[in-house]
């Protein structure tokens, strides 16, 4: 690990052990911090008193303003997805999909013609597949082929500045 990188590490475990030490003393904190439901909710709360807790192992500052940069253009509204497609040729597609707290809706399921390859670039998600009891969790790196017909739905991702993923698309070559 770079110098830089362990510095950002212990910075961040100053913060968060003096953020543990005021909700311990502090009994409406200490409440809050029961209330949260999840890893965004005790950043926010952690935020909101000062304290700087959500940056992940291995994430930077956000890149320059610059072109072709595939994690500055503005966050989709919460809710949201923004697909931009990249590259396009006759039996593929690279895709750039921005998500805000979007998930599927209820009961719906993604039943594709195309064999799906997905990078996560930034923040994380949950995918569900029907054929499988667990929900996937993907963070910042992870990738997943999802084969053509492999029904799927996308449980959540993060709040702004929002998860990005490259998804390439294709089908089989057609022997006809």
């Amino acid at each position: 690990m770079a110098e830089a990188q362990l510095q950002q590490f212990l910075e961040k475990v100053r913060q968060l052990n003096a953020f543990v030490a005021r909700s311990e003393t502090d009994p409406v904190l200490r409440q809050a911090l029961r209330d949260c439901s999840d890893h965004h909710g005790v950043v926010a709360l952690a935020r909101s008193q000062g304290f700087e807790i959500g940056r992940r192992w291995g994430e930077t500052d956000p890149p320059l303003a610059g072109h072709d940069n595939l994690l500055m253009p503005p966050c989709p509204a919460p809710g949201q997805e923004v697909t931009s497609v990249l590259l396009e040729q006759a039996d593929w597609r690279l895709e750039r999909i921005h998500s805000c707290q979007a998930s599927s809706p209820p009961d719906f399921w993604y039943d594709q013609n195309d064999h799906e390859w997905v990078l996560l670039l930034q923040g994380s998600a949950q995918i569900a597949f029907e054929d499988e009891a667990q929900v996937r969790q993907l963070c910042r790196g992870d990738s997943l082929l999802i084969p053509a017909h492999r029904r799927h739905r996308l449980v959540s991702t993060d709040p702004a500045p929002g998860s990005v993923w490259l998804a390439l698309f294709w089908r089989e070559a057609c022997g006809c």
